[in-house]
């Protein structure tokens, strides 16, 4: 069992994939904004303060090397990071460094001494954005238009200073580009045979290897991870099951059965450019249930399975109740809320919690299965549930199938690299606002971002193209 560090460098020491699909060539590279400062910074044989960001267009999975040059040396610097979200919210963080005697630092050398983060984390800007003070609360940064970028306003200020406080001298500032689809990724909304989804396929003839991208029990049709898998060479077909307006019954329920994920499967294995025998399944939290279900229906042949941070089976509450609502007999039982009111659902998803009809036949998985576990996780029994699979996979004879990791102080929602992470948001809004704790602290939930998507693409990798 792979165990993570802390520090996202250290990650990046310890593991290398061969990322084979590039965004930008180094030839599209825009040059950095020089701003010419006062006093000490002016020189008149030196230049003007120069910030760059190295590509400044990247997937969001890639890193953006930052650094700064012809600056006063040994002196005190901030950097900062803002960008809007698709809903127009803004987002930020800022880091503390001091110049050396060339009068330049490098974000990949040099270490933070203060602001949102500390130490040498090369894409620390990025990973450590919060919400602006002042924006709305429970916010989750989600990309909403996987066809346009996150813009990265960058910032180079004089001094020590807090943009909240003080917004400082810009002396120098840059722009970079954060994509989630590569050029030549096409995307097509699927709205056939009663199936809700968007599919992506990677750039040339194909057939490709695929994946069934499912989400947890939020709802909607999040496509960022989806997009990204095509950019990695991989179709990818994010479907959703709840909470969608194309959906049959109540938003706010389940409405849907084991053939609707069979068909989506079946979908897959009938598209002229996908490989039928090299399609595997991938979901987060209520997601990862339906990944271990569906894995195991009759006529269902999966090449693999990626599951992070969720249950074997349904708890009683969602197979039962509306699950925009806390009115239930079993809420003492399940639920627990902290200090401020959010709902802990760590509980529900307890293996002795699940419905017993609903777990899933384990011993039944036939292909090799990935687990991923946020040891912080507050959302889902993670830990107890890993154990569980472990355990039933072993007592199977199918321990060589099983693959986990385990990521200490990582939370709930492990995302693609570098995303920002959300300790807690909304559940829902109507009718009433419901928080909820997914867990996590903010660099170590980083370094399991960026370990556990290198392992997955590792890992897929594998499974679906040897």
């Amino acid at each position: 069992m792979f165990r993570s560090h802390v520090s996202v460098t250290t990650i990046r020491q310890v593991v290398e994939i061969n990322t084979k699909h590039r965004l930008f060539s180094p030839g599209k590279l825009t040059p950095g904004k020089r701003i010419v400062g006062s006093m000490r910074w002016e020189s008149s044989t030196r230049p003007a303060p120069l910030l760059t960001a190295t590509p400044v267009r990247t997937l969001v999975d890639e890193q953006t090397c930052i650094k700064a040059s012809f600056l006063p040396s040994n002196h005190p610097v901030t950097v900062c990071a803002r960008m809007r979200s698709d809903e127009g919210d803004l987002w930020q963080s800022f880091a503390h460094y001091n110049t050396n005697s060339s009068g330049m630092f490098n974000l990949n050398s040099d270490h933070s001494v203060g602001g949102s983060y500390s130490g040498c984390e090369p894409m620390g800007l990025f990973w450590s954005m919060q919400p602006a003070p002042g924006e709305r609360e429970g916010l989750r940064l989600r990309k909403k238009c996987v066809e346009s970028p996150y813009t990265v306003q960058i910032s180079l200020l004089e001094g020590h200073v807090s943009p909240n406080q003080d917004p400082g001298k810009e002396v120098a500032a840059v722009t970079a580009e954060r994509w989630y689809m590569s050029p030549g990724v096409k995307r097509q909304e699927i709205r056939q045979n009663g199936l809700v989804g968007t599919l992506f396929i990677p750039p040339g003839p194909g057939p490709f290897p695929a994946m069934l991208d499912m989400w947890g029990m939020g709802g909607g049709l999040p496509e960022y991870r989806s997009s990204l898998f095509a950019s990695r060479g991989y179709a990818s077909f994010c479907l959703a099951y709840v909470g969608h307006k194309d959906l049959p019954g109540p938003s706010n329920t389940v409405n849907v059965g084991d053939s609707y994920f069979k068909a989506a499967f079946q979908f897959l294995q009938e598209h002229s450019q996908i490989s039928a025998d090299r399609i595997g399944i991938v979901g987060l939290s209520y997601g990862c249930y339906l990944t271990l279900h569906t894995g195991t229906l009759p006529g269902v042949k999966p090449a693999c399975l990626i599951g992070i941070n969720g249950p074997v089976g349904s708890s009683r509450e969602l197979l039962h109740v509306n699950v925009t609502t806390k009115k239930s007999d079993q809420d003492q039982v399940f639920w627990s809320f902290d200090d401020q009111g959010y709902i802990i659902f760590k509980q529900t998803s307890l293996p002795s919690n699940l419905h017993p009809e609903s777990i899933v036949k384990l011993e039944e998985i036939t292909c090799p299965l990935m687990y991923i576990v946020g040891e912080d996780d507050l959302s889902a029994s993670s830990i107890e549930n890993a154990d569980l699979i472990e355990k039933t996979l072993r007592a199977a004879g199918k321990s060589h199938l099983f693959t986990r990791l385990s990521y200490p102080g990582a939370g709930h929602l492990i995302e693609p690299p570098y995303s920002p992470m959300s300790r807690a948001s909304f559940w829902v809004i109507k009718p009433e606002k419901l928080m909820t704790l997914w867990g996590g602290h903010p660099a170590p939930h980083a370094a399991a971002q960026e370990d556990a998507w290198r392992k997955m693409l590792a890992f897929m990798e594998l499974s679906l193209r040897r």
